[in-house]
């Protein structure tokens, strides 16, 4: 197995990959498979082109990608001490075999380079308990639950908004003001 950076040569088999995703596990994502079907190929290559503070991390076995997680930071400056998680999918016939953890670990370990980013979000279906466990066993902490978040084919899903802190000696303004 081997996690790297993907960079716009992995454009057709990430675009593969999130389509796949996509149709699969719809409640996964809040885009749709209808949405990014026919999204060009450029886009996706300008989307996967590396930069200091973003990434899409790939995990091979064999030369294919089966796995993938991406990490964002938030743009507007009084957020931007931000990082989301989005995107993490593993193909169904790579799963159970721990690269989604290692994929997580790799995104973790990333955001902790970034200077100043100093926590990481990401949102994750109510229903999912398998990613739930996984999230919380690499220190994700729940703060909310948003009912509704989604609607599926008619049928609405709640999603569970988790948040990781990467400083260690980081005091919440509550705590300083007391």
């Amino acid at each position: 197995m081997n996690i790297r950076q993907l960079n716009p040569r992995d454009a057709v088999a990430f675009q593969r990959l999130r389509l796949a995703g996509l149709r699969d596990q719809p409640s996964a994502f809040a885009s749709s498979h209808e949405e990014e079907k026919d999204r060009p190929l450029a886009a996706i290559e300008t989307q996967l082109t590396p930069a200091s503070d973003k990434a899409i991390l790939g995990a091979f076995a064999n030369n294919e990608l089966v796995g993938v997680v991406a990490l964002g930071r938030e743009s507007m400056r009084k957020l931007a001490h931000k990082g989301v998680i989005w995107g993490m999918f593993v193909a169904a016939s790579s799963r159970q075999q721990g690269i989604a953890r290692r994929l997580m670990r790799e995104a973790i370990a990333m955001a902790r380079t970034v200077p100043d980013l100093r926590q990481l979000n990401l949102g994750v279906n109510a229903n999912n308990s398998a990613a739930l466990r996984l999230y919380e066993s690499l220190g994700f902490k729940a703060f909310g639950r948003e009912a509704g978040a989604m609607l599926i084919d008619g049928v609405l899903h709640d999603e569970v908004h988790m948040s990781l802190q990467l400083c260690a000696d980081q005091v919440l303004d509550s705590e300083q003001q007391t």
